[in-house]
């Protein structure tokens, strides 16, 4: 069991390693090559920020597979069709998102590309076979509905992604933790039921989880570059693609008589509808902003792409959450939604569990309506967390010294809307502004 595990790891290393590597290089040539669009009205960020992250991501994706097929517990699941189908799939899906970052792409172009690269995977075997049916059973698909189910599911999915990366950090993170409740899942069907057709799943998602922790350290607030639609679209392939292989491989009623011998009564199908269901659980909080702007959109009269500020890290921001903590919400809902389901399927105790969920949901509303609380730790780990909770101590200064230090010392923290000391958190007249002013000239000239 030990050598998997360290695979998997190596496995997520390398991949983590070689996007984050690859991201500040990627960083300079989009800022050569001219990828550094005008903020727009719907933009939350000030300062004109490159694109093309997806290139790194990218970069993590092919290292991450090449290292698993030469380990021992891995190479097994090169044996089939679904990495080199996935691969396929993200080389398409990847050049669109690239040409879109650079030039443009007009949304229905990039419907009809996703669509293509969803149609590669499945003609290369990456499709969904069979579904189980409450109340019916295993119903296997003809080949017809196979496709369009696929299709419909990675479309959703890509688009899913794509809409919900409107903040620094909340596309890589959110994936992140939905890809390792997947793995969980999906580690436990191979490892422990024993059914090899999860293997596929459980490399996907290892993968998927190095890519955007790669990226994660330049795309935190304030971002260094993003990973454009060349990445949100990647990514979000690659998440389907995982819930393709697992949905549409791996047999019902296999799972139903390795796993039901552990429960009872109804919990005991738990597992069986669970492969149906966790995709849809992982994605549950991107879906439903996706269902959301397309209902909003149309009732105005609008087209369902057209891009605008009511996502729901858009609201987070206007009823007074700072960025940092519209995210952080938006992580919190996530894990929650991903790890609860994945927490039902495979504990007995799932009543206790759903109140645990219920428990957990309180908190975070009672977050949502506090967006001005900003916590503040005690004095004695003043050190171990970020400058914004810190308790800042000012010495009561003369009226002709505070007047000197209102003048030099103009920053604000945007967290807190409070003036900083100068000195602290380098809030100085040529500290933190600095270094907008650069970026601001590095995409001028482009």
């Amino acid at each position: 069991m030990g050598q998997p595990v360290r695979e998997y790891l190596l496995t997520l290393c390398v991949t983590a390693a070689v996007t984050y590597l690859l991201t500040g290089p990627v960083r300079k040539f989009a800022i050569a090559a001219g990828a550094v669009p005008e903020i727009r009205a719907r933009d939350v960020h000030r300062e004109p920020t490159p694109r093309l992250g997806g290139i790194a991501m990218f970069g993590g994706l092919c290292a991450g597979l090449l290292v698993a097929g030469h380990l021992t517990n891995l190479k097994s699941v090169f044996e089939t069709n679904e990495p080199r189908a996935l691969l396929s799939g993200a080389a398409l899906i990847w050049i669109l998102g690239v040409l879109d970052d650079k030039w443009g792409v007009d949304a229905l172009v990039k419907l009809g590309g996703q669509m293509i690269a969803a149609g590669v995977m499945v003609l290369q075997g990456l499709t969904i076979l069979y579904l189980p049916v409450p109340g019916i059973g295993t119903v296997a698909l003809t080949p017809m509905q196979g496709t369009l189910l696929t299709v419909a599911l990675v479309v959703i999915t890509i688009n899913a992604v794509n809409f919900v990366d409107g903040l620094d950090g909340l596309a890589s993170g959110m994936v992140c933790i939905a890809a390792a409740a997947f793995f969980m899942y999906t580690y436990r069907l191979w490892f422990g039921y024993g059914i090899e057709a999860a293997a596929p799943a459980t490399l996907f998602s290892v993968v998927l989880m190095g890519m955007c922790l790669g990226f994660l350290p330049h795309n935190m607030h304030p971002a260094r570059i993003f990973m454009g639609d060349s990445g949100s679209m990647l990514i979000g392939l690659v998440m389907a693609a995982g819930a393709v292989s697992l949905t549409g491989q791996v047999d019902p009623d296999l799972l139903n008589q390795k796993a039901g011998g552990l429960r009872e009564a109804t919990h005991a199908m738990v597992p069986v509808y669970i492969p149906l269901l966790l995709p849809l659980t992982i994605i549950a909080v991107p879906v439903a902003d996706l269902i959301l702007a397309i209902v909003r959109r149309t009732w105005k009269g609008q087209s369902p792409f057209a891009a605008d500020r009511g996502h729901l890290h858009h609201r987070l921001l206007e009823i007074g959450h700072s960025h940092s903590r519209a995210v952080l919400i938006m992580y919190f809902w996530s894990a929650l939604i991903a790890f609860g389901a994945v927490a039902y399927s495979a504990n007995d105790a799932s009543m206790w569990i759903v109140l645990g969920i219920v428990l957990l949901s309180a908190v975070g509303l009672v977050l949502l309506l506090l967006p001005r609380f900003t916590p503040r730790a005690p004095m004695w780990a003043q050190r171990l967390v970020p400058p914004r909770y810190r308790r800042v101590v000012r010495e009561p200064l003369s009226a002709t010294a505070a007047a000197g230090e209102d003048a030099v010392d103009g920053a604000v923290d945007e967290e807190r809307r409070t003036p900083i000391p100068a000195g602290i958190h380098g809030a100085t007249a040529i500290g933190d502004r600095s270094r907008f002013v650069d970026r601001r000239r590095a995409g001028s000239h482009h």
